[in-house]
């Protein structure tokens, strides 16, 4: 039977003392960040850390309310959630107030909110009924375009807002997909379109699109176990295209290096396809769009990157890959929040003793880059003792979701691990240099009632789903 009392015995206690321990140690290390001897009170609403208070004192109340409420409600009315959260986005995208060149906030009673911080719950509750619902499997083209438009609608509602850091969160939803059936070379797919991404930036596209035809090769010999054709085909094509060089050379004909590799390639196009009738290998046939999507791809990436992302991501992305340097321009967010972390050394300057922190040497140190207080004031113990509860929370959610027993609650429960991962790994991994700064704040810790609030409902939605959950 479904258990609707006696909510404190059923509560997951341990994943609330771990949110109750992140959302004290952020409410502090933002105090650390802006201290000021003028205004020493932790209490003080006329600063950040006060006003953090009040949301956090706001932010119990809305725990408690969730947690009241049946269960039954969030699966009732998900789709009536999502739908209200794409209209506010819509109303944003014409009448949102704009802060740091992204138009992506509304206005109420002097406070600033931010809309696609609560899309993320509502998306998640919407993925969870429709995945949920009966005789949904995720086996068909259909299927799959159904479920992707329920998270690209938001996607491309956030990017008109010019909020891309935001809606790179969604992509995380890729990992639900993954849970729920979607096939590993998929994911495979993902992973290896991103890294070629970032290849294409740093190398000369000749050399890709030769890498890319090695590897097309090397994946028909592991398929098919042809060996023999395998070696012959590379001989053949490769052997080609150094006789198209050498002649190209010699008689001065000035062919490009793309023809030089693409003509190989039309010659050797029929004797595949012939190859494919005669062993009806149809996996060949898949090797080849393979080929063909992932070299359009790479001849894309440069418009993309030119055209398409603005000059402060192009800028930052450049920096991370090392292509261009500006340590005093674009660069200096990422340069002085290493600094700052890597002068706490293993134990911390301690608490209030931040220098790069107390002369506001690095920007956003409150929000987006609130882990360099971390490792400044409480070192690399401090900082492992942050990620340790990050990841004992993640791993804890994880289990929650593994013993339901209903579709929705599990769904759900992976949505905000989905959620919570992505924001925790490229958060910490943009304040140390890993990853380009993209705004995206770090849960329960960065200063903002919006993404505190959104966390918060994200989270106890799940636990009251998991308290209420099938024995």
């Amino acid at each position: 039977m479904i258990r609707s009392n006696n909510i404190a015995r059923w509560l997951d206690w341990p994943t609330v003392i771990i949110f109750l321990t992140l959302v004290f140690m952020g409410w502090l290390n933002i105090y650390a960040a802006v201290f000021s001897e003028e205004h020493s009170s932790i209490f003080d609403t006329s600063q950040r850390y006060g006003m953090q208070l009040i949301w956090i004192a706001a932010t119990l109340v809305i725990a408690v309310v969730i947690l009241a409420i049946d269960s039954r409600f969030f699966v009732v009315f998900a789709n009536f959630f999502y739908f209200i959260l794409i209209g506010i986005l819509l109303f944003v995208i014409f009448f949102g107030v704009e802060v740091n060149a992204s138009k992506s906030w509304i206005e109420l009673g002097g406070q600033r909110i931010q809309p696609a911080e609560f899309a993320k719950f509502a998306t998640s509750l919407a993925l969870a009924k429709y995945m949920s619902s009966y005789g949904y499997k995720l086996d068909s083209i259909k299927s799959y375009i159904n479920t992707s438009l329920i998270v690209i609608i938001p996607i491309v509602l956030i990017l008109l807002q010019n909020d891309a850091g935001s809606a790179m969160v969604f992509t995380a939803f890729v990992w639900v997909f993954y849970r729920e059936g979607m096939p590993h070379w998929v994911m495979a797919f993902i992973g290896f379109m991103i890294l070629l991404f970032i290849l294409v930036l740093i190398f000369n596209k000749f050399i890709i699109l030769l890498g890319l035809i090695l590897l097309t090769i090397v994946l028909f010999a592991l398929i098919s176990r042809d060996h023999k054709n395998a070696i012959r085909f590379s001989i053949g094509l490769f052997g080609l295209t150094g006789i198209l060089y050498g002649v190209s050379e010699f008689f001065d004909l000035g062919l490009s290096p793309y023809s030089i590799i693409l003509i190989p390639i039309a010659i050797s196009i029929p004797i595949v396809i012939i190859y494919t009738y005669l062993q009806k290998a149809k996996h060949v046939l898949a090797l080849l769009l393979f080929l063909a999507i992932t070299s359009a791809f790479s001849f894309s990436v440069n418009y993309i990157f030119n055209n398409v992302l603005d000059v402060h991501h192009r800028d930052r992305i450049n920096d991370l890959l090392g292509i261009e340097s500006d340590p005093l321009g674009w660069g200096y967010n990422v340069n002085q929040s290493k600094i700052a972390i890597g002068s706490g050394g293993f134990m911390g300057k301690g608490f209030l003793k931040g220098t790069q922190t107390k002369f506001n040497f690095v920007p956003e140190q409150s929000t987006d880059f609130i882990f360099c207080t971390v490792g400044e004031e409480w070192g690399f113990l401090g900082s492992l003792v942050v990620i340790g509860l990050f990841v004992a929370l993640l791993l804890r959610l994880i289990t929650l979701a593994e013993r339901q027993k209903e579709a929705f609650a599990r769904i759900y429960g992976y949505g905000v691990v989905s959620i919570l991962f992505f924001h925790i790994a490229i958060n910490l991994s943009m304040t140390i240099g890993l990853f380009p700064v993209v705004g995206i704040p770090l849960p329960f810790f960065s200063y903002g009632g919006s993404s505190l609030w959104s966390f918060t409902i994200l989270l106890f939605i799940f636990l009251k789903l998991d308290s209420s959950r099938l024995d």
